[in-house]
């Protein structure tokens, strides 16, 4: 259990509060639950940043914990000066499932509503699941989470990071093509074999949200974020503090951009491509590597001394420098955030690809922007595919 857990085994009932409230507090303690989903707060703080004064704060605060979405322990007395305001919590008991697909895994994660990963499984597969497979084997591990974690919290839903093209509005996948997923409905298999509501969004933009609430991105409108995985890899944008998804949630795929001109001869989608010219296989090839994890692979290259393993790294920094130019020029951002086999690349000679991003951009559009690793690292897709989840709760807790 999470260290911010509060001492209390059960939670209260939710019951009986239905009837009570208005859209304005309804509006409010979504106000109050979404701070507190981003990290504890005194009271005085909750007053400040919402306006609100302090007997409708405690009323919301009361009826958050009542509803067993928050609680309340005491601040360190050596921080403070003066008489110490309470301190609210989001309760890690309220929980979402992540879960991400991959060519050579699934995993699935128990993510709490403070942002706390608190499990991760990952299954092995020897090829990419079929999305029967995915199902069967995700509402599987679910089922066994299922007794854990309701006994003394509850699981508000499924969040699904799936490496293709998703359909925002119901969680259609139009196209995995390394899980050979082709149109398929994602969102309503799993929520039909677990019995939970399910969303389903591409894997970089939800890294992406992660980041920009936790992480690297956090404070930070406007950034981008690049993910490396056994899938090749995809994009995420926050532009101006929301998600940048496009008309129909197909925005951000950086894997496909082509970064190699001479490919343009050969007539094929795929051929010049970032991902075909910067791809995880051939890192793991070049280490003797076969299917092992993104924290294996990173310890790998940073104990490398081959040569041949040097002279890869850069030529595939190069391809990578290339599309962070372009992204660079076309959406100014101020961050740009690089996830997993990406920041371990980025890792083994920072300044050399941090020069060449620099060199190829338009000098005013450079400035001021920073090339930085994913802070949450392999925790990253988990906690990101949670907040779809959680986006129901958030938005309106008196639901419950």
């Amino acid at each position: 259990m999470n260290q911010n857990t509060p001492p209390s085994s059960s939670l209260p009932s939710p019951t009986g509060t239905g009837g009570r409230g208005d859209r304005t507090r309804r509006h409010n303690l979504s106000r109050v639950l979404t701070l507190l989903h981003r990290g504890a707060q005194r009271r005085s703080q909750l007053t400040s940043q919402t306006g609100l004064n302090r007997s409708t704060i405690a009323a919301l605060v009361a009826e958050l914990t009542e509803l067993g979405l928050a609680y309340e322990s005491e601040p360190d007395p050596t921080r403070q000066v003066g008489r110490p305001s309470p301190m609210v919590n989001a309760d890690a008991r309220t929980v979402a499932i992540a879960v991400n697909p991959e060519i050579d895994a699934i995993t699935v994660g128990v993510v709490g509503l403070d942002g706390s990963l608190l499990k991760r499984i990952r299954y092995e597969t020897e090829e990419p699941p079929t999305v029967s497979q995915f199902v069967k084997i995700s509402s599987v591990i679910i089922e066994s989470l299922r007794g854990e974690y309701e006994t003394t919290g509850r699981i508000v839903g499924i969040g699904v990071a799936a490496p293709g093209l998703v359909r925002v509005e119901d969680g259609l996948v139009r196209w995995a093509p390394h899980l050979h997923w082709r149109d398929e409905p994602v969102s309503e298999l799993l929520a039909e074999a677990t019995g939970y509501p399910v969303s389903t969004a591409n894997d970089a933009s939800v890294g992406a949200l992660g980041e920009h609430i936790y992480g690297a991105g956090r404070n930070i409108d406007d950034l981008i974020y690049l993910n490396g995985g056994a899938s090749g890899i995809g994009g995420g944008i926050i532009s101006g503090g929301r998600p940048l998804t496009g008309r129909a949630g197909y925005a951000g795929e950086f894997g496909h951009v082509r970064v190699e001109n001479g490919a343009a001869e050969k007539g094929t989608r795929e051929e010049g491509s970032l991902e075909t010219e910067v791809n995880r296989a051939d890192l793991l090839h070049a280490l003797g590597l076969t299917n092992v994890d993104s924290e294996t692979l990173d310890a790998a290259l940073r104990e490398s001394t081959d040569p041949a393993v040097s002279a890869l790294v850069h030529r595939q920094l190069l391809s990578l420098g290339t599309s962070l130019r372009n992204a660079v020029n076309v959406l100014n951002p101020e961050v740009i955030v690089l996830g997993g086999f990406l920041a371990s690349i980025f890792a083994f000679d920072p300044e050399f690809l941090i020069e060449r991003v620099r060199s190829q951009s338009l000098e005013a559009s450079f400035e001021g922007v920073q090339i930085v690793p994913a802070q949450l690292g392999a925790d990253l897709l988990m906690i990101g595919a949670a907040e779809l989840a959680f986006a129901a709760l958030l938005e309106d807790p008196a639901a419950l």
